[in-house]
């Protein structure tokens, strides 16, 4: 395959797919949802071109301008926005009426409009939230937090107790990320963070001052996992499951190494805690998801796929290591997926995860501090 496959000199009954879904159970998901849509659409003969997951973010920025496909995958928020901004995706407002969404996708619509346009169509993401142990917390009668008052709470008894409250891996920085995230969205809500984020607002804002007083009171208070700097994402997963530590904000890809060591049954998760009632409630859920490019040449195709990668049955295919992006899906019958599936599709909307929804210059930096 080229580097830039893609849509030039197609006829009518082609449908061109660029995908960086790469991974072994991704890619064999999105290769079963493609032989049902050619079994629904048995005259159009669908080309998928799968890229390396890390090459891929290099080549669709080529691809878009030179070479476009039909339709191809990238991520919710900033990431698309940055690509909408030269025009280069097609505006599918009228899909989504059409098919729904605006109903099916409800908590997606934020992270898929730029000036109340959508510009494509989300198939997955997956939750964050606080990860701890039901047996520590059991031990010292302490119950899952809802408000930050009682999250300090929380963490006051648990330090008493010689228990860390929070372990943290910030030796590569992006996980910490989160908590920046999570303060902002309960204290300032979602547009301000998405302002920031985009570089619309400043880092020196007095609206952050709550953001930065709060997270410094639980570094003084000495809440977090010492010498955290030493220590990856993978390895402060340890003092959790040792019991030495209590909580861990991380996304749900850290289960499976809960399960293989053995503590999965002492694994319960809450949400981040409400800071300020009067502001939603927004989640970090980084999504993945389909666009046509504004120079695919089967538009008409294009739309079709779309459509039918909306539909709840088809999210569900197309999703067997995380999360569909459609509230009408089967919900997941594992226990953290079914968490996830229930929390993201109330949520009043999603954001992307810092590193996302920065620009990549501004993530490096706001992650060095």
């Amino acid at each position: 395959m080229g580097l830039f496959a893609g849509g030039q000199g197609e006829d009518a009954n082609t449908l061109v797919i660029n995908s960086d879904m790469s991974d072994p159970a991704p890619k064999a998901d999105l290769a079963e949802a493609v032989e049902l849509f050619k079994a629904e659409y048995p005259d159009i003969d669908v080309q998928l071109n799968t890229f390396d997951h890390e090459a891929y973010k290099t080549a669709i920025r080529n691809f878009l301008v030179s070479e476009a496909p039909d339709v191809c995958t990238w991520y919710a928020g900033n990431r698309m926005k940055f690509f909408v901004d030269q025009g280069l995706f097609m505006d599918v407002s009228s899909l989504w009426k059409e098919e729904g969404l605006y109903d099916d996708m409800a908590s997606s619509v934020k992270a898929m409009s730029i000036d109340n346009k959508q510009y494509g169509v989300p198939y997955s993401y997956y939750q964050w939230g606080v990860y701890y142990r039901t047996d520590v917390f059991a031990k010292y009668g302490l119950e899952a937090p809802k408000t930050w008052d009682e999250f300090m709470n929380v963490n006051a008894t648990l330090k008493a107790n010689g228990v860390t409250p929070i372990t943290i891996g910030t030796k590569y920085l992006w996980t910490a990320g989160g908590w920046f995230d999570y303060m902002n969205l309960r204290v300032n809500g979602y547009d301000y963070h998405m302002k920031l984020m985009a570089g619309e607002a400043s880092y020196l804002d007095p609206e952050l001052d709550k953001v930065f007083d709060l997270w410094g009171d639980l570094i003084e208070k000495g809440y977090f996992l010492e010498n955290h700097a030493t220590y990856s994402w993978q390895e402060a997963q340890a003092p959790l499951i040792k019991g030495e530590a209590a909580m861990y904000l991380i996304g749900n890809f850290m289960v499976p190494d809960m399960e293989s060591a053995g503590v999965v049954d002492n694994i319960g998760f809450f949400q981040f805690p409400v800071i300020d009632p009067s502001v939603g409630i927004f989640e970090d859920a980084p999504t993945d998801t389909f666009h046509i490019p504004q120079n695919a040449t089967n538009t008409d195709n294009a739309k079709k796929f779309l459509a039918f990668i909306a539909r709840p049955e088809i999210q569900t295919v197309l999703t067997s290591g995380s999360l569909p992006a459609n509230n009408q899906s089967v919900a997941p019958t594992d226990r953290f997926k079914k968490i996830g599936f229930e929390m993201l599709g109330a949520a009043d909307g999603l954001a992307q995860f810092y590193d996302r929804d920065s620009s990549p210059e501004m993530a490096k930096v706001g992650m060095e501090g």
